[in-house]
């Protein structure tokens, strides 16, 4: 038999197993872009295997218990009752027929990417391949990831691409915290080819709303690149605006309301303490580095890259000026209690939050630092701060309100009564705008 028939063959099956919902899938990597996707894939009917490094992950969830704060125990007993399980053993993907890869791809100290996870896992997961897998990459990357990186390392032990193994990579558009769900939010596909692109189509299919064909990897990858880079381009301009404007005595907040209400020609983006989350202020760097193999210059991106980055140390300043004009006192020795420390609202999730980076930045000018989040109990370790790791969060009590110096509004958590907080309050430096509906002792509010 030649290898022509062999390597059909190889096709044929995956693509038999998949259109009978009989593929068994594995999911690398359970945090908040996997574990979400491993739960889709079970609800549809799939036979989900997922992989994490972590035993203790394994084993939570194998017992039905969720370390994830928007996903509930329940969803977890769901997918199990569905054939759900979780290992720390990486060889039992050699049973999976579709392997779905959802790793960390973070930026390393002089914040250019760092592929470390992705490269380690397809060194683990290699010996373990056999003929006829589909393995996607998920990890947000730059253009020419999966083809450069991921590619020469999964054919290392003999398959090839297109021929006895399917490669594709499917951007994660996960929104922890929102309305809309792995099912819900439509699947960016690009094959390393067409039988690849042909059987992630029909795996992704049946459990997301709406599938997105694109030409190759790399445009895929460019897809996640330009949703983020245009988000963190926009943000960098209304925090631009707002100092603009606050120059000018103009409230940003009450401009972009307004601007709101034209039907056309305008989406609000509004200004904060920073960028968060594992996507946004990461994207833009990955971006600027990799235009840099080809020497073309993105300097709009860079700018507004810079921008982003340099709000913290913005918030800082404008707590300190505050602080001065209000008491006279400097951050040497006040005491500054932070409201929420998530990336977002409503998540328990700390990932890039400029919340740690402005915690760090106040106690080097010396302040004394709590902080109260109602999703994070305690800071765990962190690359970026680990000096922040074991830190719990304290009660939000008027009594204890009033023994600090100043209160610094990072995260606008729902569940947290802004009016009591502020009256409690000697000062309050708000980044958010929480507390835009206060009407009383609103002198004690600064907006920053």
């Amino acid at each position: 038999m030649s290898e022509g028939p062999r390597n059909e063959a190889c096709f044929d099956a995956l693509m038999q197993r998949i259109g009978a919902r009989e593929a068994k899938v594995g999911v690398i990597g359970l945090g908040y872009v996997g574990l979400p996707l491993a739960l889709a894939l079970a609800k549809a009917g799939n036979t989900v295997i997922g992989f994490d490094i972590d035993p203790d992950k394994a084993a939570a969830l194998n017992d039905g218990r969720s370390y994830i704060g928007h996903i509930g125990d329940e969803s977890i007993g769901e997918a199990l009752a569905n054939g759900f399980e979780a290992t720390a053993d990486i060889a039992r993907l050699n049973a999976a027929d579709a392997i779905l890869i959802c790793v960390p791809t973070p930026l390393n100290r002089n914040r250019e990417p760092d592929l470390s996870f992705v490269v380690s896992t397809a060194q683990s997961l290699a010996p373990h391949l056999r003929a006829g897998q589909l393995v996607v990459l998920e990890s947000t990357t730059y253009p020419g990831t999966t083809n450069d990186v991921l590619k020469p390392v999964l054919e290392a032990g003999g398959l090839v691409s297109e021929e006895t193994l399917f490669l594709a990579y499917s951007p994660e558009r996960e929104d922890p915290g929102s309305e809309f769900t792995a099912a819900r939010i439509p699947k960016v596909i690009g094959g390393d080819g067409p039988k690849a692109l042909e059987a992630a189509t029909a795996l992704y299919s049946p459990f997301v709303e709406r599938v997105v064909p694109v030409s190759s990897t790399e445009t895929a990858e460019a897809v996640k690149i330009t949703e983020n880079v245009f988000r963190a381009v926009n943000i960098a301009l209304v925090n631009e605006l707002k100092l603009v404007y606050e120059a000018m005595g103009i409230d940003i907040w009450e401009v972009i309301e307004a601007a709101r209400t034209k039907p056309f020609g305008f989406m609000p983006f509004y200004p904060g303490p920073g960028l968060g989350g594992h996507c946004i202020p990461i994207d833009p760097f990955y971006l600027t580095w990799r235009a840099r193999a080809f020497d073309v210059p993105v300097r709009f991106v860079e700018l507004a890259g810079e921008i982003n980055t340099a709000m913290p140390r913005i918030v800082v300043d404008r707590l300190a000026a505050a602080l001065d004009r209000q008491s006279g006192k400097g951050l040497s020795g006040a005491r500054v209690l932070i409201v929420g420390i998530a990336y977002k609202r409503n998540v328990d999730d700390v990932r890039e939050s400029p919340a740690l980076r402005i915690m760090a930045l106040l106690e080097a000018r010396g302040a004394a630092i709590d902080y109260h989040d109602p999703f994070i109990p305690m800071i765990g370790p962190s690359r970026q701060h680990a000096a922040l790791a074991g830190r719990r969060s304290v009660p939000l009590e008027p009594a204890s309100i009033a023994d600090y110096d100043v209160v610094l509004i990072v995260t606008d958590h729902d569940g947290i009564d802004w009016t009591a907080l502020v009256g409690a309050a000697k000062l309050v430096v708000d980044t958010r705008n929480a507390t835009k509906d206060v009407t009383t002792n609103r002198e004690r509010i600064v907006k920053a």
